[in-house]
């Protein structure tokens, strides 16, 4: 009974996925119809008043703000894993590890909100240096700060995401075999050379598989993208412009949506979705691919070895 009691559940699962995805493209089949697949998704321009729905400007600013959340999130909260778990005192490890899990317990409207009123005009004039300085560099240079803008969106998000990266990679780091470790530094390695050559190589999969689940955090929230990106939709500038997101969008636009704008709702919901679970996939790609052999003592003492003997 048990067995397939736990079968019936995991099928229930799959069952459910699928009931969204045929749900979704029966909702969105009218907007697909008069668009077709391809003109929809990649489509510039989504006008309302028109019925003309065009999901690229929408599918740019959630890759966008969540490209910026993974390359800015992630190097903090693998560093802050290192600390926690190789460097930091052990009378501080357990406040500071508190500290940020608690990040995950603040809702979305207070960074939403916290990052539109507080921080996005403390940071303008940096910003505004910033995009007058690379004013060469495509996309990201050039043009007028608004307030709200792409950046200060990734930037949010990059903390959101912090707490789930950081806590899969301090547990991932917290499983390295200490003989590995002791083998390392009884060589004569520093401790960087010990956490390069023992650690980081054994925690490869973990670390980016953390990673992959924080980007799908980051593509799917909405409240707080909602508030930060703005509601300009068409394809941002630069950087530090206006923009939207497939998520704001549902959100923004949903309640008051009829007919074919209510499809292109579900639609837009629809792509969100498939890109999602083309981010898992991509996700356990990665990881089988990082999942390799580590590297062995034997394989560290002859690398720190080598690098005795050059140095």
């Amino acid at each position: 009974m048990l067995k397939y009691g736990l079968t019936a559940l995991a099928a229930l699962i799959l069952a459910l996925i699928v009931y969204f995805f045929v749900r979704l493209v029966g909702e969105a089949g009218p907007a697909f119809s008069k668009a077709g697949l391809f003109g929809f998704t990649f489509g510039n321009g989504w006008n309302v008043s028109a019925e003309r729905f065009g999901a690229l400007p929408l599918l740019v600013g959630t890759l966008v703000t969540s490209a910026l959340a993974l390359l800015i999130g992630v190097p903090v909260a693998v560093a802050g894993a290192i600390y926690a778990t190789e460097l930091c005192p052990l009378r501080l490890r357990t406040p500071l590890t508190v500290l940020v899990e608690l990040l995950a317990a603040v809702p979305s409207v207070v960074y939403g909100l916290w990052g539109i009123f507080f921080l996005a005009p403390k940071l303008q004039g940096a910003e505004q240096w910033l995009a007058d300085r690379l004013s060469f560099v495509p996309f990201i240079g050039g043009g007028l700060v608004t307030i709200p803008n792409y950046f200060i969106t990734g930037l949010i998000l990059a903390i959101m995401i912090l707490p789930i990266v950081s806590a899969i990679s301090r547990e991932v780091m917290s499983t390295v075999p200490s003989d590995q470790k002791e083998a390392a530094l009884g060589l004569g390695a520093t401790r960087w050379e010990m956490i390069r050559t023992a650690v980081l190589p054994y925690c490869r999969s973990g670390i980016v598989g953390g990673a992959m689940l924080g980007l799908g955090r980051a593509i799917g929230e909405t409240i707080a993208v909602t508030i930060l990106i703005g509601d300009a939709p068409q394809l941002g500038r630069h950087l530090f412009g206006q923009g939207y997101s497939l998520a704001a969008v549902i959100a923004n636009e949903f309640g008051e949506a009829q007919g074919l704008h209510r499809s292109a709702l579900f639609a837009a919901g629809l792509v969100l979705f498939v890109l999602t679970l083309l981010v898992n996939g991509v996700a356990r790609m990665l990881v089988a691919r990082s999942a390799r052999p580590t590297q062995s003592p034997l394989a560290a003492a002859t690398l720190l070895t080598d690098t005795a003997a050059g140095a």
